[in-house]
């Protein structure tokens, strides 16, 4: 009994000293991860209109500097219930998961297993039945298993589950920023639609009432059946604009309605499109888009999966290493199976190396080294996306508010126009094709107005989704939060 006892201890110690030593001695196959070099520019093209303010503006709820209660609680009930938002926090969860899996191949495998059957045996077999006929047999075992990571296939697999978590994250992150920018978009346009449907409106009223005007004159024998059908035209094309804009307007609303989580319906409207403030220009360098965009930081966390891979990938080309144990109690019968004859064990290593795969291997490698190569072509094409966005955004800001001015100006002036050509037709110097054109003029440019107004908030918008920063961390508090920590590592154990 005591060789036996001794066995076994010796046989333990064997075990723990192979658990504990082989992995520091270990080494980890493929390329170790470093940032590719960029061609990142000093400076964006775009000149900083109107005086750029400190960076710390992307730091902050941007979107309250509209100063539009309505916006701010349409982001708000959007950041709380966007279906996107819900899916990409239960998206981190996932990864989270699929990291704790594979980790654990890192550590022993320990499992129990407990069994019980009755059995007779044929007595006319050869040999024959046993003395106790039917009998009985119970077995309670703990399994012990683990493939030692001696050349670092598991901790590769581990590092590219690791950058998929931080790229799930990201993920989440760069849907709260695009939810953000979206709501504010959507309003805008709303508002401005709202803006044309009443100019519209305001155009039609006006030219109704000099319908009628005409309609009376021509009863009257003053003017022509000429200038009453040119005044019916330009009444029908301001009542042909009306249900087309209405139109847009529903379906504005209903999109809206879906990215604040709502079924479709009425959106609350807050201040007038030439009531919203401007927030203001941030500054900034280009090359804090590698660390403020969510999409760069997921891109590189892609590529760094992608990179880990490769030396998973070359592992298979080496032996693996597995160790396996047992240790339980056997019996026929169950009030004997604690005593010491019950006892059983068994413990022992497992090597096993490829010889010949036909290319599988290798292919593998291949196939790991490419996608490594996609992937840091899909981050450079990230940053480069994220440099051309930025520099669009503030060319945009600068170009969009010089042509408001414009627009700004060329209605005070069309708005004069109408007015002398009005008072001229009343006064008998000219005919009525001069208020006709002063009309159309007037009425287009103040259509294009409300565009332009939109045009210089959305800009505003897109600079602050391009630069991204930590206005995120501002929106983020509302929006639906994984239920893991992704800052920490799943446990090695239950």
């Amino acid at each position: 009994m005591r060789r036996t006892d001794a066995t076994c201890r010796g046989a333990a110690a064997l075990v723990c000293a192979l658990f504990l030593g082989l992995p520091l001695g270990g080494c980890m196959l493929g390329p170790d991860y470093k940032r590719p070099d960029l061609d990142v520019p000093t400076q964006y093209r775009s000149a900083t209109p109107m005086g750029a303010v400190d960076a710390a503006a992307t730091e902050s709820a941007w979107w309250q500097q509209f100063n539009d209660p309505a916006l701010d609680a349409l982001i708000s009930e959007g950041l709380r219930n966007n279906q996107d938002l819900v899916a990409a926090a239960a998206r981190v969860e996932q990864f989270y998961g699929v990291l704790g899996t594979t980790r654990s191949q890192l550590f022993p495998q320990v499992g129990a297993q407990v069994s019980g059957s009755r059995t007779r045996a044929s007595e006319h077999a050869i040999p024959g039945a046993p003395l106790t006929n039917p009998y009985n047999a119970v077995q309670a075992s703990l399994l012990l298993s683990w493939e030692i990571d001696l050349f670092g296939r598991t901790r590769r697999l581990t590092e590219a589950a690791t950058a998929e978590l931080e790229a799930s994250e990201a993920f989440r992150r760069g849907t709260v920023l695009s939810v953000v920018t979206a709501i504010t978009s959507g309003y805008v346009n709303l508002r401005e639609q709202d803006r044309e449907l009443e100019v519209s409106r305001e155009t039609l009223g006006l030219r109704l009432d000099a319908l009628n005007l005409f309609e009376r004159r021509f009863k009257g024998g003053v003017v022509s059946e000429v200038e009453v059908s040119q005044a019916r035209s330009e009444y029908a094309t301001a009542l042909r604009a009306i249900p087309l804009l209405e139109q847009s307007i529903v379906q504005l609303e209903n999109a809206l309605a879906n990215l604040v989580g709502r079924n479709p319906g009425p959106i609350a409207r807050g201040k007038a499109i030439d009531q919203l403030m401007l927030p203001p220009v941030p500054a900034g360098l280009p090359s804090d888009l590698l660390e403020r965009r969510p999409d760069i930081r997921q891109a590189e966390q892609s590529m760094i999966a992608a990179n880990a891979r490769i030396g998973a990938a070359k592992a298979a080309y080496f032996p693996t290493i597995s160790l396996t144990g047992a240790f339980g109690q056997a019996s026929r019968s169950l009030s004997d199976l604690w005593e010491g004859p019950s006892r059983l064990w068994t413990y022992g290593a497992n090597i096993t190396m490829p010889i010949f795969t036909a290319g599988a291997i290798a292919g593998q490698v291949t196939s790991a080294e490419a996608a490594q190569r996609a992937s840091v072509a899909q981050y450079r094409k990230a940053v480069q996306a994220a440099f051309g966005e930025t520099e669009n955004a503030l060319s945009g800001i600068t170009t969009s508010r010089t042509a408001l001015d414009a627009q700004l100006m060329q209605v005070a002036a069309l708005d004069n126009y109408a007015r002398l050509a009005r008072r001229r037709f009343e006064g008998g110097y000219t005919s009525y094709l001069e208020v006709l054109d002063a009309d159309r003029a007037l009425f287009s440019a103040r259509l294009q107005l409300a565009q332009q107004q939109g045009s210089v908030l959305l800009q505003s918008a897109a600079l602050y989704r391009s630069l991204g920063g930590g206005w995120v961390d501002v929106a983020d508090k509302e929006a639906p939060q994984p239920g893991v920590n992704v800052s920490e590592r799943p446990r090695a154990f239950p």
